[in-house]
């Protein structure tokens, strides 16, 4: 008779496989949700009410990712596939990501990148980051948001900024060594996306050099600046 006991439940399959189920739903429920939205008798604010769901369902399946990949990190199991990629084209599909958002929010966005300037990361894990961050940036910002890439050496740099009333002072201790510093179950904002990018630009690294994070309040309460930063 097999002893049960003596298996070893591998509880990162289940979680991955778990979640795999789930993203495969919410994206159903996502492409319905654009189906909807391109109804024609929709009224400006049943269209606003439609992007804010799509927000929502976005949110759930970052979550979802956020946690798998966190939850990887912790085990030493987190896979980088890092490659060389095309940083305008990583934007575009942010942009487009975020479209039904863009559509229905009064928020101006420009993006200031050269059009053939190529990176090496991991696109998913770094275009599930930048995409976190845009969308907050403008949930909270008043008018405008910024994204900007560009290559200053040794590091390929990406910048989203808002105009917004900036990031609580317990997330301006995102580099610190205590990563709990930035995560707070009890706050509205819980930083779990920032400890994500923490980890994710951590885990690019090339000799000596390793990925990092930076927040900015700019002054007067006038926006804040996010940096990511990969070798």
């Amino acid at each position: 008779m097999k002893n049960i006991n003596n298996e070893q439940l591998d509880f990162s399959t289940i979680l991955a496989t778990s979640i795999h189920d789930m993203k495969n739903s919410l994206a159903m429920v996502l492409q319905s949700i654009e189906d909807l939205d391109l109804a024609d008798n929709l009224t400006a604010q049943q269209h606003k009410s439609v992007s804010n769901l799509h927000y929502q369902t976005s949110r759930i399946n970052s979550t979802l990712m956020q946690l798998l990949a966190l939850y990887r990190d912790e085990k030493k199991q987190l896979p980088i596939f890092i490659e060389e990629n095309s940083v305008n084209e990583l934007l575009t599909d942010i942009l487009e990501r975020n479209r039904l958002y863009l559509n229905s929010h009064h928020i101006k966005v420009t993006v200031d990148v050269e059009k053939n300037l190529r990176g090496y990361y991991d696109v998913d894990l770094v275009s599930y980051l930048l995409s976190d961050i845009f969308i907050n940036a403008l949930r909270h910002a008043k008018s405008i948001v910024t994204i900007s890439a560009y290559y200053q050496a040794p590091y390929l740099i990406f910048k989203i900024e808002d105009d917004g009333e900036g990031y609580p002072h317990y997330m301006m201790n995102v580099n610190d060594k205590n990563e709990g510093s930035t995560f707070n179950a009890n706050k509205g904002r819980s930083g779990l996306g920032l400890l994500f990018a923490k980890k994710i630009a951590e885990a690019h690294q090339l000799k000596q050099l390793k990925g990092n994070i930076c927040l900015i309040n700019k002054p007067d309460n006038s926006g804040s600046i996010f940096t990511l930063q990969l070798p």
